[in-house]
């Protein structure tokens, strides 16, 4: 049975299963906070706009560790995709204006969430928070009913 689920095999699941536990556990370790994409966005943003939701002493005394968070995971994805993406090329097909309506879907969802498939999905699934399981089963179930309609439609 797994070996019709991964026909590639099981390892560079189990393997970034447990970077990225390892990634998200050490930042909340050192800082008691959580370390969810959605807030290293908004705390970066804070840098720019004087609205007072991000002037908040949440975002404004984490934002440097936030901002090196994001920058290491962009470094990372750029030394993969230089080392080990074997000449991969990492192109899309996807019109820009579908790539932007995406995006802002994405961030109205995350903010009427209170947080993005990552911070709900690894840490709140993690600390067992049930807010974080409705709103993982609610991303999982819109993301299949919007992949099997684009299926459908385009």
């Amino acid at each position: 049975m797994l070996e019709t689920l991964f026909p590639n095999g099981t390892e560079q699941y189990i393997i970034g299963g447990l970077l990225v536990g390892i990634g998200i556990a050490i930042p909340f370790i050192f800082t008691g906070l959580i370390a969810g994409a959605s807030t290293v966005f908004t705390s970066t943003w804070s840098y720019v706009l004087r609205g007072s939701f991000f002037q908040s002493d949440t975002f404004v005394d984490t934002r440097h560790w936030r901002l090196a968070l994001i920058a290491g995971l962009a470094t990372g994805g750029f030394i993969y995709a230089a080392t080990l993406g074997y000449g991969t090329d990492f192109e899309t097909t996807i019109e820009p204006w579908r790539l932007l309506a995406g995006g802002i879907i994405i961030g109205i969802g995350t903010r009427m969430s209170g947080g993005c498939a990552s911070g709900h999905g690894v840490c709140g699934n993690a600390s067992l928070e049930k807010v974080s399981l409705v709103a993982t089963l609610t991303f999982l179930g819109v993301a299949i009913l919007t992949a099997q309609l684009t299926q459908q439609l385009f």
